[in-house]
């Protein structure tokens, strides 16, 4: 298991959280999607690494911007 955190702008509500989990939790290879709202970030837990393009598009799908570190 490979649990990474991402930063995300934008989210401001439960349906943000909804959405970004929704999108990022439909890629392949993840079990687990924890949104901290107040923080800004996304905890991931997948079987295997995950394609960071993959991940910036699910999150762009939902309507959110991935912040790079």
């Amino acid at each position: 298991m490979v649990t990474t955190t991402y930063r995300v702008q934008g989210m401001t509500c439960g349906h943000c959280v909804k959405s970004v989990s929704d999108e990022v939790g439909a890629l392949d290879g993840v079990d687990d999607v924890r949104v901290d709202l107040a923080a800004g970030e996304v905890a991931v837990t997948s079987s295997r690494p995950l394609d960071p393009a993959a991940v910036r598009a699910a999150v762009d799908e939902a309507g959110y911007e991935l912040v790079d570190a």
